[in-house]
C-alpha cells in the first residue's frame, strides 16, 4: 500500500516565504519604495536580516515578487473578461468591472503606491510592465469582439482602451479617498461598508449605461 510522505522541510520554507512577502507587501505599500527597509520587513515576518537575504537576495527582488503576487491576483478578471466566450459579453464586461472593483478596495494602498513610486520610476515602471505586457494583445482581440457584437446591434459601438480607462477611473477613485469616506461613515464600518457597496453598483450601472444598446 503506497504511503503519501510529506517533506515538512519544504512546507516551512514556503511558510516562511510567505510570510517575509507579505511582511514586505505591507512594508513597501505603507512607506514606499524610498522607505522600505529590509530589517523591518524581516523583524515583522520573524526571521533574521541574513534569512530574509537568504530568500530574497534584494529589495529589488523582494518589490518583483511582491508585484507578481499582486498582478496575479488580477488574472481571475482577465480570464473571466477574455477567456469566458460562453457567456455574453455584456455579463463578461459587468463582473469583470465588479472583480475589479473589489480587488482595488481590498488593496486600497496599491493605486497610490503605483502612482507614487512606481509610474515616475523607469526601472520600477519596467518591472511592472514586464508582468503585464503578456496582456496587451488581447485587447486588441477584445476589441475586434466588440466591434462584431455592435454590428450585429447587440451593444453600443465603444473602443476598449477608453472603456478600460473609464473603469480604471471610477473603481480606483473610492480607494483613493477612504480616510474621507471613513470619516463621513463616522468610522463605522458597517456604514462604510455600504458606502462602498453602493458606489460599486453604480460604477457597475455607469459602464453598463454606456455598452447596452438603447
Amino acid at each position: 500500500m503506497w504511503k503519501l510522505k510529506f517533506d515538512m522541510s519544504d512546507i516551512k520554507v514556503q511558510n516562511k516565504e510567505n510570510q517575509i512577502l507579505e511582511a514586505a507587501e505591507h512594508e513597501f505599500l505603507e512607506k514606499g519604495y524610498g522607505g522600505a527597509r529590509t530589517a523591518s520587513i524581516a523583524k515583522a515576518a520573524g526571521v533574521t536580516h541574513a534569512m530574509l537575504h537568504y530568500y530574497y537576495r534584494t529589495k529589488e527582488q523582494l518589490f518583483e515578487r511582491v508585484m507578481d503576487k499582486k498582478m496575479s491576483e488580477l488574472v481571475p478578471m482577465v480570464s473571466h473578461l477574455f477567456g469566458n466566450a460562453s457567456l455574453p459579453l455584456t455579463e463578461r464586461i459587468k463582473e469583470a468591472v465588479s472583480i475589479h472593483f473589489d480587488f482595488v478596495s481590498a488593496n486600497p494602498e496599491l493605486p497610490r503606491f503605483l502612482v507614487n513610486e512606481v509610474l515616475p520610476n523607469a526601472e520600477r515602471f519596467n518591472v511592472l510592465r514586464s508582468k503585464i505586457e503578456g496582456y496587451f494583445h488581447l485587447f486588441a482581440d477584445f476589441q475586434k469582439e466588440v466591434d462584431e457584437a455592435a454590428s450585429r446591434g447587440e451593444i453600443e459601438s465603444f473602443n476598449v482602451l477608453l472603456l478600460f480607462q473609464t473603469v480604471l477611473s471610477l473603481n480606483v477613485f473610492p480607494s483613493l479617498m477612504v480616510n474621507v469616506m471613513t470619516n463621513v461613515a463616522d468610522g463605522e464600518k458597517q456604514v462604510l461598508k455600504e458606502l462602498f457597496a453602493a458606489r460599486k453598483a453604480e460604477n457597475v450601472e455607469i459602464i453598463m449605461r454606456r455598452i447596452r444598446k438603447v
